[in-house]
């Protein structure tokens, strides 16, 4: 019995082969063992000697492709380690990193990834990175409820940051420090709670597609706005129409800014809840505005997802928005889910405008 196939030569090229298979009462594996494969032309049944490799075959229209380095991260299950997160943050164009972030396991179920944004100096973020995770996991050995916990922490670390400074030489200078936080937890990898204040942002890639779960406190925001109002303070708009709550910060919640705190900024987070699906989630990402200010949700899915691992990603949307041209600090946290990698291929075609921004870096 023969039977005939293509296979691939050197080059890429694909020859035909005969497979001829001696059948003899030797049992299966003494026929795997008889097997020859002879080099044929498609005409002739004769064997020929074997001939240089660019007369034989025929071309393939597409090169043959490998498996992707990816595949090191696809996950036959759906555990999600805090090592496997990718964390970029890089100075940029600031003469200082005001940025900060912080992962952690809290609990044997339980997992924080948070990302501060400072302004005013760096202390409230850096307070804010080195403690907030220490409450949250005292206040879990106290209570379950995860958005309950949350929102006490928010607060209590608020209250933290101003007795710390109220002991300093620095106390009036410091008054004006402030952060935004964002912080997300995950619960037996499948309960996620993200709480935020100010405009640092948190985004799923949920089947390829971006789910943005938090929304900028702004006074754009006609409740945010309002709460300002109704406690005494205004809103200013600058020239290029941004809105600044008493002229000064340019967000409606957030940790310290204490000078503005009379006025309805307020340290209480917003909190959203979803139940991960790892055959459909890929990944999580927390990101300071520095890199969503200049960024849409789905444009940097859409980057991270090109991406070997969390790590190369971080940096890459990091890089992505410098060149874009942001000038704030740029920080970025990956996340990685079960569906990591599975949504790869997707395309979706770049502004020709930001097209022409990142070439310059090139030109």
């Amino acid at each position: 019995m023969s039977a005939t196939a293509f296979v691939l030569g050197r080059h890429g090229r694909a020859i035909l082969t005969r497979t001829v298979r001696h059948h003899q009462c030797l049992g299966p594996f003494a026929q795997l063992s008889a097997t020859r494969d002879l080099t044929m032309t498609a005409v002739g049944r004769r064997a020929l000697p074997r001939a240089d490799w660019d007369t034989l075959g025929i071309w393939l229209d597409e090169p043959v492709a490998l498996p992707p380095l990816s595949a090191r991260y696809t996950r036959t299950s759906s555990a999600v380690a805090a090592s496997a997160t990718g964390c970029a943050s890089h100075t940029g164009k600031r003469r200082e990193n005001e940025d900060r972030f912080a992962i952690s396991r809290l609990s044997e179920d339980v997992l924080l990834f948070a990302i501060f944004d400072g302004h005013g100096g760096d202390s409230a973020a850096e307070f804010c990175s080195k403690k907030l995770p220490y409450l949250i996991q005292r206040n879990l050995i106290q209570e379950s409820e995860l958005e309950s916990v949350l929102k006490k922490s928010f607060i209590q670390i608020d209250s933290y940051f101003l007795e710390s400074i109220s002991t300093t030489e620095e106390e009036e200078e410091l008054l004006s420090s402030g952060t935004t936080a964002t912080v997300a937890l995950l619960r037996n990898e499948t309960e996620l709670l993200v709480a935020t204040v100010g405009d640092s942002r948190a985004v799923l890639c949920r089947a390829g597609k971006a789910e943005c779960l938090t929304e900028d406190h702004n006074a754009r925001r006609k409740d945010e706005r309002q709460r300002i109002q109704e406690c005494g303070g205004f809103i200013e708009w600058n020239s290029v129409g941004e809105p600044y709550v008493n002229g000064r910060l340019a967000m409606t919640r957030s940790i310290g800014d204490f000078q503005v705190k009379p006025y309805g900024v307020i340290a209480l987070p917003e909190i959203t809840t979803v139940n991960v699906d790892h055959n459909s989630d890929s990944f999580l990402v927390l990101t300071t505005d520095g890199v969503s200010g200049i960024m849409d949700s789905q444009e940097m899915c859409e980057i991270i997802k090109k991406c070997q691992d969390p790590s190369e990603a971080a940096y890459i949307v990091n890089d992505q928005a410098l060149q874009y041209g942001s000038q704030d600090n740029v920080t970025t946290l990956v996340i990685p889910f079960g569906a990591w990698g599975k949504y790869k291929n997707a395309f979706r075609s770049s502004n020709f405008g930001r097209m022409m921004v990142a070439s310059c870096r090139w030109g």
